[in-house]
This record gives structure tokens, sequence and C-alpha cells, in this order.
């Protein structure tokens, strides 16, 4: 898996990810402490208020985004979020009122929802073999599940010896080590193709293309079921750990480690079993182990003796973990299968809002029915989403899925381009993506 480090273009964006996610990690654990300095007990509105911007943020800003990416100089653009979003954790120390954490929340995550996906979308540039992308795939979910598990132990080092406030600095050094390095590598260019319409049908592109393919849309049906899991493991798990079990603060990051450790199990094992087994069997399969998985915490929770909770939980957890990056991981080879160069910024930004809506309905369905109805109800909730999810991309995601598909192209004459090279003696030779030539998928 590490073979791929040595293109030197993607070593240096993959350090420049790691050290970005280091210093988000900071932030979030010093934003915790701002916020409650500043709103004492009701901090736990002001979080969740700032976490429902964060999503709006995703939602709106990253189609924006995605349908003027492929005109903007990528290099630039990358380093200019890095620079605002540097800025924002600068400012953050010095806010006295809960509305300007709002507004520079919105910025900050604005500015990811800009960086994020023209981030994603350029590494398939760069790695344009298959195997290569793959295992990067694999390594960035292993930086994810890395930073989840060594930044709040960074956090509480460095919580020893300074004010919180001061993490804040740990955010902005990271985007700003994050920038350098992206100014350190020449990026693939960009086309600069303009692309025809007007404001509406260009920030709509992406989703419309995503929306049309069929193996995108059991994409989105499986991220539903990942919503499901990780959510119920974001939102409850300080709930069941201290509240419903009474244990310490030592013991809930020991659960969530649990999850995390699955999942990186996981990140190790997809780029072999990838190269055997098809996307959607892989995913599909983890779609439903999700399911199962909670299904059977929910009746264990409800059913089992309070001694055995905790044991349950932590493999329960570890369960999730190991199947919700199984169900991620290959998403953005469904991505970069799916799209031209051209297009593909705008459909990694559609990826990228298309799942956090499914994140926006699975955090309060955990963090509501939680609180409520009670921990076991909030774990039957979630495998019920799971569910949803994992039938929905069986019945819409067809089995077999090459990348060229037969079709026709009636309404173009035997003298245009595409027909006389993609379509010699009347069979399509090319692979197919919704654009501009083929704004359909074939019916079969």
């Amino acid at each position: 898996m590490l073979a791929v480090l040595a293109n030197r273009t993607y070593r240096h964006l993959f350090l420049a990810q790691i050290i970005a996610l280091v210093g988000t990690g900071l932030a979030t654990v010093a934003l915790g402490l701002l916020a409650f300095e500043i709103a004492g007990a009701d901090a736990g509105a002001v979080l969740g208020t700032a976490m429902a911007i964060k999503m709006v943020a995703y939602i709106g800003v990253a189609p924006v985004v995605g349908a003027y990416a492929n005109r903007l100089p990528r290099k630039a653009f990358l380093v200019a979020m890095d620079v605002v979003r540097g800025l924002v954790a600068l400012t953050l120390p010095f806010v006295d009122q809960v509305w300007q954490i709002y507004l520079l929340i919105f910025i900050l995550q604005s500015a990811s929802a800009g960086f994020t996906p023209t981030f994603q979308a350029t590494i398939p540039d760069v790695l344009p073999d298959e195997k290569d992308y793959t295992r990067a795939l694999s390594l960035s979910r292993l930086a994810y599940d890395m930073e989840s598990l060594a930044s709040p132990v960074l956090a509480a080092a460095l919580l020893g010896i300074m004010n919180f406030h001061w993490l804040f600095s740990g955010t902005a050094i990271g985007f700003a080590c994050s920038a350098l390095l992206v100014l350190s590598v020449v990026l693939p260019r960009t086309s600069g193709t303009a692309l025809n319409g007007g404001i509406y049908d260009k920030t709509t592109r992406g989703t419309r293309q995503y929306l049309k393919t069929p193996r995108l849309r059991g994409l989105l049906a499986v991220t539903l079921a990942a919503a499901a899991a990780s959510a119920m493991v974001i939102v409850n798990t300080p709930v069941l750990v201290r509240g419903a079990l009474g244990l310490g603060q030592s013991e809930v990051a020991i659960t969530l480690a649990a999850f995390g450790g699955g999942s990186m199990i996981a990140a190790l094992l997809l780029p072999r079993l990838l190269d055997r087994i098809a996307d959607r069997s892989i995913m599909i399969a983890a779609a439903l182990s999700m399911t199962i998985v909670l299904a059977i915490l929910a009746i264990a929770w409800s059913f089992s003796d309070e001694t055995s909770h905790w044991p349950i939980i932590l493999g329960g957890w570890f369960a999730l973990g190991l199947s919700y990056a199984a169900s991620i991981t290959p998403g953005g080879r469904l991505l970069r299968r799916s799209s031209g160069a051209d297009d593909r910024p705008a459909l990694f930004a559609a990826q990228f809002a298309l799942s956090h809506v499914c994140w926006l309905l699975a955090y309060p369905l955990a963090g509501q029915v939680g609180a409520r109805a009670g921990m076991g109800a909030a774990l039957g909730a979630s495998a019920v989403l799971a569910l949803v999810g994992a039938l929905i991309a069986i019945a819409i995601w067809p089995r077999e899925d090459p990348d060229i598909v037969a079709h026709r192209h009636d309404d173009l004459p035997a003298s245009h381009p595409h027909i006389a090279d993609d379509h010699a003696q009347g069979q399509a030779n090319h692979v197919y993506v919704i654009d501009e030539l083929h704004t359909n998928w074939p019916r079969r």
C-alpha cells in the first residue's frame, strides 16, 4: 500500500491531508471548550447549532464550487482555501459572542466545502492507475482514523501545558503547512472549459449527472446506511458510556477507538479485496453488515445484563467500524469511473453535498430517539435507517455494471468526431459517463 507514496506529488498531498486533519482535530476539541466558556450549560446547544451550520455549508457551498472548479487554477484555489481556514482559526480565540462562533464556523466550513471535493477530485488525476488510486483511498481512510485517535491525545497533552485558546494556533499551523505542501508540487491542469447554461444549470450539473448514474445512486444509498451507523457512534458514544453505563472519559476514548480500529483494519484489507471482488458486492455487504450489527446491539442492549453492556458495545463498535470503512472507501473509485476529467470536480462536489444530506438525517435521528426513548430504541432506529439504505442500493444498483455500455447516437451525424472515434463500426468503444453527449443512462 505504501508504494503509492513513491509518487512525489501524491506524497506531498497526502502529508498535507494528514497535517490539516490533525489541525482540524485540535480545533474540534478547542471549539467545545470555547463554547463552554461562552455559553456554559448551553454549550451543547451551541455545538449542535454549529454542527447544523457545518452541514448547511457543506450541502450549499460544495455544488457551487464544483460548478466552477474546472475553470479555476487548482493549486491557487486549494491554497486560498487553506489560507481562509487558517485565518478563521486564528480569529476564533478572540470571539466572545455565540453569534461570532456561528459566523466563523460557517466561513471555515464553507472553505472546507470548497477545498475537500476539489482535493479529492485531484487525486485521480495524480494517480491515473486504478490500483494506485485504490491504495490512495485506503491511505486516506487510515489518515482519517488515525486523526480521530491521535488528535484527542495530542490535545490532552497540549492542554496540560497551555490554555485551550492556543490549540487554534495549532490548527492554523496545520492549514499553513497544508498550503505550503500543495505549493511544493505541480498539479495536473484543469481544462478551463466553461460549462454551458446559466448559474442554476452549472451549480446543479454535478448533482444531475450523479443522480442519472445508476452506480452512483447505489453509492448514495450505501452512504445512507453508513451515516446511520456512524451517527449512532458519534452522537451516542458519550451518552452510552458515561450516562447509561456510568463509566469514565477513558472508557469513552476506548469505545471510540474500537470503532476507529475496525475502520483501520478494513482500510488495510480493502486494496487486495477490491482487486478480486466488485465494488458493489463489498459495499452492499458492508451496508447489510451494519444493519445486522445495529439490530443485534439493539436486542442485546434491551435484554442482556447491564454488566455485559460495555463489552457488547466494544465488539459492536469494532464491527461497525470495519463495515463503515468497507462501505465508503471504494466510493472514490465509483466517482472516478463515472466522470470525465472536466466533470470530475462537480461529481465529487455532488457526492460531498449529497452524503452530508444523509448525515443531516442520521444525526438528529440517533440523538433525538436516544434522548426520548433510550439507547435500545436509538440502535433500533439506526438499524432501520441502515436497512433502508441497503435495500435501496440492492434495488437500484445493477449487478452487471460495465464501463462500456451499448448505446446509439441517432441525433448525431455520421461525420461527428464522437461517432468516428468512439463508435467504430456502430459499436460503442468508450467508457460511458453522463456528459454533454450522453445525457441519460441507456435503458437495459
